[in-house]
């Protein structure tokens, strides 16, 4: 993994709030634009003059806000995956046990493929996805992972490679459910079956699995508009 998206996320979240509500503009102008675009293409197939003209704003102005494509298009991607860890943690308010909590961003993840599939294209899209524990949107599933390892919930193994093997199937996941546009009942079996072969593997005991699949695996809708 680059170094880019990281520094895309704490940039934007400390350079963003300094700026004047013109450029906040600006910069909100670019990143609609982005959004559009890289739903069909991913950024190298993209000019700026492309992206600034979406935008309705001078050339100049991308440079005041990104120091290259590679770091625009990382920002649109953080800020699709910002919004989909806001609706894990929503889901996840009230919930206490940590493997429940870890499936239930499985969940959240799924339901938003489906809903989303033009802004999950934009986050599969990313060149730089952010698999490192370090990472600032991989906060909650990092300590999920580790109360349950605390608790001897999980297997070791998932202490060191628990974050990237469950991002990973969380991403193979919704690539498939944009991928093949299931039924509500299609989506709902792969994902209770994506469970319990994920959870197992961390280590969850297979009764936990089946208890929180039941509980947590509710049924997912499919938008047809």
């Amino acid at each position: 993994m680059t170094m880019t998206m990281t520094m895309t996320l704490t940039m934007t979240t400390t350079f963003a709030t300094a700026l004047s509500p013109r450029m906040q503009r600006t910069r909100a102008a670019l990143l609609a634009a982005g959004s559009e675009l890289l739903v069909d293409r991913p950024i190298d197939a993209i000019a700026i003059d492309e992206v600034v003209s979406r935008a309705g704003v001078a050339k100049g102005s991308f440079f005041n806000h990104f120091a290259d494509k590679q770091a625009f298009g990382a920002a649109v991607a953080a800020e699709v995956r910002t919004e989909l860890e806001a609706r894990v943690a929503a889901a996840n308010a009230r919930v206490e046990d940590p493997v429940s909590r870890i499936a239930g961003g499985m969940c959240v993840a799924a339901q938003f493929a489906l809903e989303h599939p033009r802004r999950t294209r934009i986050l599969l899209r990313s060149q730089d996805p952010p698999t490192s524990r370090s990472y600032p949107l991989n906060r909650g599933l990092r300590e999920d992972i580790d109360a349950a390892l605390a608790l001897n919930l999980l297997r070791p193994e998932a202490r060191n490679a628990g974050l990237l093997y469950w991002l990973g199937l969380c991403q193979v996941l919704m690539a498939n459910l944009v991928e093949t546009r299931p039924t509500g009942n299609q989506a709902t079996l792969l994902l209770r079956e994506m469970m319990m072969l994920g959870l197992c593997g961390l280590g969850a005991s297979p009764g936990h699995v089946i208890e929180l699949i039941t509980h947590t695996a509710s049924d997912l809708s499919v938008d047809t508009r």
